[in-house]
């Protein structure tokens, strides 16, 4: 099976369709899949639920689908790095289900699993839990939250050979290989691509077996967020 597209759009093709949910990997603006996105916004497709730990920032990530009113509900843990979401949020527009940043980490990986809830202590006795299920163990109450699955997962990773086994870079770690588990079609953007075998068996981070479709992408952007310089 050959899992290499030419380019963005042809990996997105056949596959994105209005109202769907999608699982968007990254932290920040640090590994994010930049012309996934892109090439999402060029679609036209709306009215998409975007599974994601941010809600990019103006102008970028996915910031770009929140200013062309493609995305209409976020799923997420942080989101005030975008005055276009916060307008929108504020307006009625959209709408947002506020998640602690643990419980999105978990909730996607339960889903990856096939586990479909799981109680946690994070939340109990605030707004996070009203309208769900609590239960005490051991003396201590939990809060019983769903995991999530997504249509398509679009990730980022650093290196892939052609089976679609990947390693991811630092941060970028944190919520794509999640991400990608949680997907029923998982389409990466990479930035190096290596024959089947050459990598470590012992250093892959995600097995192929969670991956359909990828991209290279060898220089993305990779804009910062914040830069803090010493005055």
């Amino acid at each position: 099976m050959n899992k290499l597209y030419p380019s963005a759009a042809h990996a997105l093709e056949g596959l994105v369709e209005d109202g769907m949910t999608l699982a968007v990997g990254g932290f920040g603006l640090c590994g994010i899949p930049e012309a996934l996105i892109a090439a999402l916004r060029d679609s036209g497709k709306k009215n998409l639920t975007a599974i994601s730990n941010n809600a990019g920032v103006d102008g970028f990530g996915l910031g770009l689908l929140l200013e062309t009113r493609q995305i209409s509900k976020m799923v997420s843990s942080y989101v005030g790095e975008n005055k276009e979401f916060e307008r929108q949020y504020l307006a009625g527009e959209l709408q947002l289900e506020f998640t602690p940043q643990g419980t999105l980490a978990e909730k996607l990986r339960a889903g990856g699993a096939g586990i479909p809830a799981f109680y946690t202590r994070t939340g109990y006795g605030t707004l996070v839990a009203e309208g769900k299920e609590t239960r005490q163990f051991n003396g201590e109450w939990y809060v019983m939250e769903e995991s999530l699955t997504a249509d398509i997962a679009l990730v980022k990773a650093w290196k892939a050979d052609k089976a679609g086994n990947l390693l991811f870079r630092k941060t970028a770690r944190n919520f794509n290989p999640l991400a990608a588990m949680a997907g029923k079609v998982c389409v990466v953007e990479v930035e190096e691509i290596v024959e089947t075998g050459e990598l470590d068996p012992d250093q892959i981070h995600l097995p192929g077996i969670y991956v359909q479709r990828i991209v290279h992408n060898p220089s993305p952007e990779k804009r910062i967020e914040k830069r803090t310089v010493r005055s």
